[in-house]
């Protein structure tokens, strides 16, 4: 019997004996103010066991449930192992961007639903993202390892930073592509540490804009639509943990020897997909463009570039 029965049961037989009590003229006094401390006595005590048993009870549901919102789109547990809690607050608090082929928003989605093959495949769930190349002074390539923590492609290298514009009003600015300039600054600063003001919105050019589809594991993957955005600036960098394993300044040579690597799969190496299509079909031929300072000669943002 749960504790909550024992005291409706308790109270239930309780309130009848006490009434029994103050109407009999055959039991004395005596007996009577007994039987009422016993009973009182009864009574707290299975209240005490009651409320102990119902907050510990109250407190294991708190801390392995989610109470489902009927009008929130996902609803999962909070002991998904494959997330820690800071990207799974990610996953759900973030708005991707939904847009078709032509990249035309058609909706928004959280960053979950996203990033689920199940449903990348069946309901062809594409989103906005971007992918921003920094080179300092040097014409070196800023690279990061994604951390272990990550959902899709943890541990990989990529380039700089590789994110999505949100379904918010400074991200869904067209004009001049400012709501996913806006978008990298904003990750820049999460993820790298690099304040705003090291890195303004009007230095960032778009080169072009790719779409992929590409899994990283048996239920999470990416499909976007991603807009390539170089800069060049000497910045200090201060990599986020949860966000970024490490970083490292490369030149050509040392890019094409962390190729050789990631195609042969010594010291472990290996590269996310979407940049792994950038050095295969663009990056080289940019780079000149970078050294140079023409990049603007390069940019076409008229196209979409398919690679599926």
């Amino acid at each position: 019997m749960s504790a909550s029965c024992s005291l409706i049961h308790a109270i239930s037989s309780t309130i009848p004996r006490r009434a029994a009590l103050s109407s009999s003229s055959v039991r004395s006094k005596t007996t009577a103010n007994s039987n009422y401390r016993f009973s009182s006595r009864r009574l707290r005590r299975l209240t005490t066991i009651f409320s102990s048993s119902f907050s510990s009870s109250l407190s294991s549901f708190s801390s392995s449930s989610t109470i489902a919102d009927p009008m929130a789109k996902v609803v999962t547990s909070v002991e998904d192992p494959s997330m820690d809690a800071v990207q799974r607050r990610l996953m759900f608090d973030d708005e991707c961007i939904l847009v078709d082929e032509h990249d035309n928003i058609v909706g928004h989605d959280s960053k979950y639903n996203c990033h689920l093959m199940e449903k990348i495949e069946k309901e062809n769930l594409l989103h906005r993202a971007f992918s921003c190349f920094l080179f300092n002074s040097k014409y070196e390539l800023l690279l990061q390892q994604r951390s272990a923590t990550k959902v899709t492609f943890p541990l990989v290298w990529t380039n700089a930073c590789c994110s999505h514009p949100l379904y918010r009003e400074s991200e869904l600015i067209e004009e001049n592509f400012l709501g996913v300039r806006n978008a990298a600054q904003r990750k820049l600063l999460d993820e790298l540490g690099i304040p705003p003001e090291d890195l303004p919105v009007d230095e960032f050019i778009p080169v072009g804009r790719i779409l992929y589809k590409a899994p990283s594991d048996g239920k999470w993957g990416e499909h976007e639509l991603d807009y390539l955005l170089f800069v060049v600036r000497d910045v200090k960098v201060n990599p986020n943990p949860n966000e970024v394993a490490d970083v490292m300044y490369v030149n050509r040579a040392q890019l094409n020897e962390l190729l050789r690597k990631a195609k042969s799969g010594e010291d472990g190496i290996k590269l996310s997909p979407w940049f792994r299509l950038v050095v295969d079909n663009f990056l080289m031929k940019w780079w000149d463009h970078v050294e140079k300072g023409t990049l603007h000669e390069v940019s076409d943002m008229k196209a979409i570039h398919k690679m599926l």
